[in-house]
């Protein structure tokens, strides 16, 4: 689950998850809705392999590679599949297509605040980007 929020400068969303696997679709899922953009049919599969030292800088890698994807190659994804995560790597399998529309482009994810919480059986964190 996301929602939008408020933020002076850029654009900035929270995030919360049953666990961290949630949260990092949910985080791309609310990235995309940003963005205004929608994919075409899921025609393309691509798996994705991240490391880094801890999960928020895995979420920020994360991230940064489906804005990379969006703005280089015109894809976008939508359906993603979970393969393995750790607090320290990330291997997913996400499907979608070429962007019919995007209204805004991520130029970056920050670590502005960053800070991944569990609390009561729920992750959550604030993600911001600069647009």
């Amino acid at each position: 689950m996301f929602k939008e929020i408020e933020h002076t400068a850029d654009y900035a969303i929270k995030v919360w998850g049953a666990d961290l696997s949630e949260l990092f679709v949910d985080a791309a899922h609310g990235m995309n809705a940003l963005t205004g953009g929608e994919p075409d049919r899921p025609e393309i599969s691509r798996e994705i392999a991240l490391e880094a030292a801890d999960p928020e800088t895995l979420l920020v890698a994360w991230l940064e590679e489906l804005a990379f994807l969006m703005e280089v190659e015109g894809e976008m994804y939508s359906h993603f599949e979970v393969l393995a995560l750790t607090h320290t790597a990330l291997w997913i399998r996400a499907r979608g297509g070429l962007a019919t529309r995007v209204d805004k482009l991520i130029k970056a994810v920050t670590f502005h605040n960053l800070a991944i919480r569990e609390s009561k059986g729920t992750y959550e964190t604030t993600i911001v980007f600069d647009v």
